[in-house]
């Protein structure tokens, strides 16, 4: 199946100081009658007489540099350009939540660290196969577009255990968001990015939690193929049948796991086990209106 192959694979990969810059000193020139300290030699010369003050006239003061601005609000961070990889179904399913669609909005990229004064829908991350998502990405340089503090390599839910992975916004249920890498040890080598939870992250081909089989059709321009729901309740995508989110620009797949509406009765779902396939436009599975609970992106 699928999805058991991408779990496999999974696993067998994943078994595998600051250096801060110091501002150079720029010498501001100094009012008559003050004496350099840049260079004694050239201040034997008796210092020349002041002018005269004319009434009514103020002296402009000198511009001062503020010395609190740190060196990160010099700049800002660089905008984000991802794009999702394969169908790969092997993290947690353990979270019961059944995230809902949220609003759709605007599928251009956001800079990170975007200021949460801005409302939900402005502050979206669109995730694309390339940039800091890319194949070639490290745990160093999310650090980097998301600033260290919003990214943490912790243990995270696996199918049969747990994990080492880069976790953004840990502690944000909308914001937060898994990558998993092919190299742990190091850190790098972008091997799959996890979309679950409450998670409003926005993958490749405008997916996200919450959608139903009817808005996954029309996002991949045709059915497609997907197992029964197993005994955790999860259905998943098997076979993007040729759709427009079968092969996607930088060499990533996307796999999605999908839940039942929470008011199914367990009976309806009985002839929708897992040891039998089906496609998206079947009817019985219609019926449960299953949505999306996870996104997978793999490389």
């Amino acid at each position: 199946m699928y999805r058991r192959w991408i779990e496999a694979a999974l696993l067998a990969g994943l078994a595998l100081a600051t250096a801060g810059t110091l501002a150079a000193q720029q010498r501001q020139p100094f009012p008559a009658g003050q004496p350099s300290i840049m260079n004694d030699e050239e201040d034997t010369a008796p210092p020349p007489p002041k002018p005269a003050r004319t009434s009514g006239q103020k002296q402009t003061p000198a511009f001062e540099h503020d010395p609190d601005l740190e060196a990160s609000d010099q700049f800002a961070p660089s905008q984000v350009d991802q794009t999702m990889p394969g169908a790969v179904s092997m993290p947690s399913r353990g979270s019961q939540t059944r995230a809902r669609a949220a609003a759709r909005g605007s599928d251009a990229a956001i800079e990170p660290g975007t200021p949460a004064r801005l409302s939900r829908q402005a502050k979206r991350h669109v995730i694309a196969c390339s940039g800091v998502f890319g194949r070639d990405s490290s745990h160093a340089k999310l650090a980097m577009a998301f600033q260290s503090r919003n990214v943490t390599f912790t243990q995270v839910d696996a199918i049969g255990g747990k994990a080492m992975a880069s976790v953004l916004y840990a502690k944000d249920r909308k914001q937060r968001l898994e990558v998993w890498w092919s190299k742990p040890a190091n850190r790098t080598d972008t091997h799959l990015i996890v979309i679950n939870g409450q998670s409003d992250w926005i993958a490749p081909g405008e997916l996200h939690l919450g959608l139903t089989l009817a808005e996954l059709e029309k996002l991949n321009g045709k059915p497609f193929k997907l197992s029964g729901f197993d005994k955790d309740y999860v259905a998943v995508l098997t076979d993007w049948n040729g759709g427009q989110l079968d092969a996607l620009a930088g060499g990533c797949k996307i796999g999605i796991n999908l839940r039942p509406d929470p008011k199914t009765p367990s009976a309806s779902l009985s002839d929708l086990s897992a040891d039998h396939a089906f496609t998206s436009s079947d009817a019985a599975l219609r019926a449960v209106n299953p949505t999306i609970s996870e996104i997978l992106i793999a490389y």
